[in-house]
């Protein structure tokens, strides 16, 4: 397979792709942190 096959994206399109990956990986720390609070909030006495 040739690299020209490959579909390029321009400079905008990059830095789009690695914020929307970013926000991603926030949302799911922020997830884990949740669960993880409320698990310790629901083992309290």
């Amino acid at each position: 397979m040739e690299h020209e096959d490959r579909i390029r994206l321009t400079e905008a399109e990059q830095k789009a792709r690695r914020n929307r990956s970013i926000a991603i990986g926030i949302v799911l720390v922020s997830l884990v942190v949740i669960f993880y609070v409320v698990t310790l909030a629901k083992m309290a006495p």
